[in-house]
């Protein structure tokens, strides 16, 4: 009799132990889901804020940088979140190449004198109808707006100088308006000096040198408008590239969306009066010069 108590005792015993073993893992394992999620919670908090701060813009970068940057689509909206600009939106994912439309930019140390540099590669641009060109020399390597015929191997010449005699240029070289030739094809023009090129940049296009008068030149520029600057503003001699930009044919409806362009209504409506061609006089010279008034002489 004693002996089956004892041997059912034993029994007992052996069966409770692995519950007692797995009671005790659940809590452990409820511990740990416990404080792995407090963690979580922690490191989420933290990392938001460290990740905002590391997050550049490239409309707020001062180094200088050949590499592709990431571009946020705006879908025509101004910062407050309304749409300024209808029928934008969509397309193909972008990056931005960093144009330095500042072609006489001198590296430390040699200001002022005239430097040379090789065409790399020459390539497509989404964000731009134009060509650009990788170019190096010296210590560095920048993007510029490439010309007509501009290839891989070239040695395109950048100088400020502004001679007696006009300089007898190449395509792709970049000089002062006063040191060009009468009626030199030009592009990438300065409105004032030093502070980069922000006429004739799109594909294909280019202006006339039409005469330099008392330190000052008079460009012709695509739409025939006339304007006055002072003839040490920097030009590049040529024509854009990507000549055929405006040939191009779209073929689909599709391509249109690929380009970030969205359909407009297609409501038909009647054209008017100012649809029609009409003869017009050439507008008004305009000058980006502050000559002294006759009146204060």
């Amino acid at each position: 009799m004693t002996v089956r108590c004892l041997t059912r005792a034993l029994r007992s015993l052996t069966l409770s132990q692995p519950a007692l073993l797995s009671s005790q893992g659940l809590a452990q394992t409820k511990q740990g889901c416990q404080a792995t999620g407090i963690a979580g919670q922690c490191r989420g908090f933290l990392t938001t804020a460290s990740l905002e701060q590391n997050r550049t813009y490239w409309k707020q970068m001062e180094k200088y940088t050949i590499k592709p940057m990431g571009m946020k689509k705006t879908g025509g909206r101004d910062h407050t979140g309304k749409i300024r600009t209808h029928g934008i939106g969509g397309g193909h994912k972008q990056r931005y190449r960093w144009i330095d439309f500042q072609r006489l930019h001198y590296e430390p140390n040699k200001e002022g004198q005239p430097f040379e540099e090789k065409v790399v590669d020459v390539r497509y641009d989404p964000c731009r109808s134009a060509d650009i060109a990788l170019v190096a020399g010296g210590n560095r390597k920048r993007w510029i707006i490439a010309t007509e015929n501009m290839q891989a191997g070239d040695i395109i010449k950048t100088s400020g100088v502004i001679g007696r005699m006009a300089v007898a240029a190449n395509e792709g070289d970049a000089y002062p308006l006063g040191a060009l030739a009468v009626g030199t094809l030009v592009n990438n023009l300065e409105i004032q000096p030093g502070r980069g090129s922000e006429y004739i940049r799109a594909a294909g296009t280019s202006g006339v040198l039409l005469r330099k008068v008392n330190g000052t030149a008079i460009v012709q520029l695509p739409s025939k408008q006339q304007i006055q600057v002072l003839e040490t503003c920097m030009v590049t001699v040529g024509r854009i590239s990507n000549v055929d930009h405006n040939k191009r044919i779209i073929g689909k409806a599709g391509r249109n969306r690929w380009l970030g362009i969205r359909p407009s209504s297609g409501l038909w409506q009647r054209k008017g009066g100012w649809a029609g061609r009409k003869i017009k006089p050439l507008p008004q010279m305009k000058s980006y010069v502050n000559l002294p008034s006759v009146s204060s002489t």
